[in-house]
């Protein structure tokens, strides 16, 4: 099916509903890359235009992405909810951006509409919007998940603590945990990004970690983020696995670069269940997903980045996880080329998540050829603290010694808590509490304090 609108005199033609999508994006390298971004300014504002006028329905009849050809699309299509999509199927792209904008949609009325979403309209409102409506809508999703403590709560803020070494060194990986708890970080998981895919070393950094949650009686949870099938391994042999992890994104060919599909991660998700390791509940899965993820595997299908990325999470919400993650800068220039860009690309990610159920965290990151700095990570982390974003990154120094790119520091997360008062999980805040790690109101106290001091002696003994 074709569009058309005419703006200024001029008129504007478009080939299917695939190619407004693309035309009515933000600017992003990536789309250029891909030859689907708008040619012009003017393009791009026809294309919002058509965009606002088109049906929510229409988008259940006009697949993006072949439903015969995708695992993905098959899944968000046999998934929906169509009682949960009521309220809205009469209204327009338009009318939905105003109707999410009113005082009569609350946190309750969008946690119940998530089922009858699909990642194809929220990609497409969140194109008629502008930051400050991004924020707006994400911050009344409330979206709460639990394993061994309660994350997404409304006023707080998790981080996962990332003690990354080059070598997979224990006694490394354990001195940033110890560095990260005294910092008061890892309510949301301690998660390590091993450089080994060996299963002997995967299974060492697995009983190291487990061994002090264990000892110290942490309410947190642990998960190195290696391949899914490694981690269907490890269970099999009886190694302790709190959380598993897999990237994913949009499309079934771009899993298909990832060696991962729906049936595998089923697999995975009903072994780590049957672990029984959790103790609040039950939301086991950790997903990492990126824009431009589907375009660098060459399996985009014509459809923008943007787009591609909110299909990923289709895919998630199917397991119910406890955190999903948008490593936003993460992939490069050639898909998000620089600050304002990656700013643009987190907030979209994070309200699209949101609106689809999902409990989204942020790895607010650059790589080092990309035309940002520091300066953007910490515009971004306000405004996604702000939005109610559930976890963010904790990562030594803010550098990672063993991916190579910046992202977060512990101290970052210091600051949103005293500037915008975002407190942590509060079975993890009462966890540092008794060890005199934090004092009250989640502040840390002085140095020379005397339970302070008592806990570094008892957790330094960890990295001996």
């Amino acid at each position: 099916m074709s569009y058309r609108t005419t703006l200024a005199s001029q008129v504007f033609s478009f080939d299917d509903l695939k190619q407004v999508m693309a035309c009515a994006s933000p600017p992003r390298s990536g789309d250029y890359l891909a030859g689907v971004a708008a040619a012009s300014a003017q393009q791009r504002v026809a294309a919002r235009h058509v965009l606002a006028d088109t049906p929510l329905k229409r988008f259940l009849n006009e697949a993006l992405v072949p439903y015969e050809e995708d695992n993905v699309t098959r899944l968000i299509v046999d998934g929906h909810s169509a009682a949960a999509f009521a309220p809205v199927s009469h209204l327009t792209v338009g009318d939905f951006r105003n109707w999410l904008l009113s005082e009569a949609c609350d946190s309750a009325t969008l946690g119940a509409l998530a089922p009858g979403l699909t990642p194809e309209m929220v990609a497409a409102v969140s194109k008629l919007m502008r930051n400050q409506d991004l924020i707006s809508v994400a911050r009344k999703c409330e979206v709460v998940t639990r394993f061994r403590n309660t994350l997404g709560l409304p006023g707080h803020l998790a981080v996962r603590l990332q003690p990354n070494h080059p070598s997979d060194d224990p006694r490394g990986v354990a001195a940033s945990v110890i560095d990260g708890l005294l910092y008061g970080a890892g309510d949301a998981v301690i998660g390590v990004n091993p450089a080994s895919d060996s299963l002997s070393v995967l299974s060492g950094l697995m009983h190291m970690l487990d061994e002090v949650i264990q000892r110290f009686e942490i309410p947190t949870q642990s998960c190195v983020l290696t391949h899914v099938t490694n981690t269907i391994q490890l269970m099999e042999a009886g190694v302790p696995v709190d959380l598993v992890f897999q990237s994913i994104a949009g499309t079934e060919q771009a899993n298909l670069s990832f060696g991962v599909t729906p049936e595998l991660l089923d697999q995975a998700h009903a072994a780590a269940q049957a672990q029984q390791r959790g103790t609040l509940g039950r939301n086991l899965m950790y997903f990492e997903t990126g824009q431009g993820s589907a375009l660098s595997a060459n399996a985009n299908f014509g459809v923008d980045q943007q787009t591609c990325e909110a299909r990923a999470y289709a895919l998630a919400r199917r397991y119910e996880p406890l955190l999903v993650n948008t490593v936003v800068g993460f992939i490069g220039p050639e898909y998000l080329y620089d600050g304002k860009q990656i700013i643009r690309a987190g907030l979209e990610d994070h309200f699209c998540g949101k609106l689809l159920g999902l409990p989204m965290g942020c790895d607010i990151c650059y790589t080092n050829h990309a035309e940002a700095d520091q300066d953007d990570m910490d515009t971004l982390m306000v405004l996604l603290a702000t939005a109610g974003l559930n976890f963010m990154m904790g990562v030594p120094g803010a550098d990672d010694v063993m991916l190579g790119y910046q992202s977060t520091s512990f101290h970052d997360a210091l600051f949103l808590r005293q500037v915008l008062d975002r407190k942590r999980a509060p079975e993890f805040e009462a966890w540092l509490q008794r060890m005199g790690i934090c004092a009250g109101e989640g502040r840390l106290p002085t140095p020379s304090t005397d339970r302070l001091l008592a806990a570094m002696h008892s957790l330094k003994a960890l990295a001996s």
